[in-house]
């Protein structure tokens, strides 16, 4: 049966109803998450310069961002329990923006551990708030959106690579150029308002909904779900971390010309996000997750081999169409799981989450350190494969 037209009148209700408010929180608090996140990659290689930071050095502080976020994660439980969800997503993107200031202005490299650290545990709390968020509202909905959120992280993680490219060409330092990101976050953080979801909802979860009880065969669901999203995470790591010193390093390139591979693969992610729902609600997840992972590894490899920065580029860029849709599929799909407790579900996917950008920035770093960028890149390329699978595990259905 053909869903009746919307008339103006009924469109502008639509946009203005408290579901479509909720929506637009949540993906503003999901572009902060991604401009921080870019903001510290990009601006690796002016950090490193500018303190006379080894890239084993800052392979450490990589790491020590990785695992500061995964305790985040387990802290913002504690805030969203305190706070609620919205205030607890506000304050982890302001703390975000305070911590790029801080890396930015450190003095030594004892404050910049520091920065990096804060930096972590800020965007660990956004992690857990954000996608819990972004679960309820899916719920709401009653069809695939997620990765509609995740494309507004892409989108901002674009602008803030292009932010990083755009001040160095003009020869701004390091302080200057996260003093500008860490703005950049903090008009984001001012735009995240009080919302309440609609009531009337069969799928509605409070803000302070009581604990449910998760049971020991929980990890056990997740595991297909967590395996992907390590993986992801390495990949998505390894090309984020340090795609701006492969550039740099390995292929030559000018400190305005090497967070290019950073912005194209945010702009190939956001591309993948932009259509992932509608392949899922069209063709289904199995085929959407066993495309994009063949997608991902010939990419990695293309990726691997660049005899020059151009093709470098256009191969960050397909690496990041392939990935795009794989990690909100998981978290979409661990959260149905245990909808009245979607939050702490969401920490534990962040488990994996936080070990596969652990295990990708350490390993691709240290191989990276000793002259091998080109390895970093070709082992994720076999690792992905991995990932056709647990393609099954993705047949969900919502509800009609």
């Amino acid at each position: 049966m053909t869903a009746p037209l919307q008339t103006p009148a009924r469109r502008r209700s639509v946009r203005r109803s408290p579901l479509a408010a909720a929506r637009r929180v949540v993906a503003t608090v999901f572009a902060a998450q991604g401009a921080a996140v870019a903001a510290v990659s990009t601006t690796v290689p002016a950090v490193k310069e500018r303190l006379a930071l080894s890239a084993l050095t800052m392979t450490v502080l990589v790491v020590a961002v990785a695992l500061s976020a995964g305790v985040g994660s387990f802290a913002g439980l504690a805030l969203i329990r305190r706070l609620g969800l919205v205030a607890a997503m506000r304050a982890a993107v302001v703390a975000t923006a305070a911590a790029l200031l801080l890396i930015g202005w450190a003095p030594d490299r004892a404050m910049a551990a520091v920065a990096y650290g804060l930096s972590g545990m800020a965007l660990g709390c956004i992690d857990v708030s954000a996608n819990t968020r972004a679960a309820a509202v899916e719920r709401h909905y009653g069809r695939s959106i997620f990765a509609s959120f995740y494309a507004a992280w892409s989108a901002a993680g674009v602008a803030a690579a292009l932010l990083t490219a755009g001040t160095a060409r003009l020869g701004w330092s390091a302080e200057y150029t996260l003093t500008a990101q860490a703005g950049l976050v903090l008009a984001l953080a001012l735009t995240v308002r009080s919302h309440a979801l609609p009531a009337e909802s069969p799928f509605a979860v409070s803000d302070h909904e009581e604990s449910v009880e998760l049971g020991r065969g929980l990890w056990w669901r997740l595991a297909p779900f967590g395996l992907v999203l390590l993986v992801a995470y390495v990949i998505d790591s390894t090309v984020s971390s340090w795609s701006t010193l492969y550039l740099r390093q390995t292929l030559d390139t000018a400190l305005s010309v090497a967070p290019l591979a950073y912005a194209a693969y945010q702009v190939g992610t956001v591309t993948g996000r932009a259509c992932a729902d509608h392949l899922v609600r069209t063709i289904g997840p199995v085929a959407v997750v066993r495309s994009a992972t063949l997608l991902t590894a010939t990419a990695l490899a293309g990726l691997a081999a660049a005899p020059a920065w151009p093709y470098a580029v256009l191969a960050a860029a397909c690496t990041g169409l392939g990935v795009s849709a794989l990690v909100p599929l998981c978290l979409a799909s661990a959260g149905r799981l245990r909808p009245g407790a979607a939050e702490a579900v969401l920490a534990r996917m962040n488990v994996f989450n936080y070990t596969g950008v652990l295990v990708g920035g350490a390993a691709s770093g240290v191989v990276g350190s000793t002259g091998h960028f080109r390895l970093a890149y070709a082992i994720p390329a076999a690792l992905a494969l991995a990932i056709l699978a647990t393609a099954r595990s993705f047949n969900h259905r919502f509800p009609a």
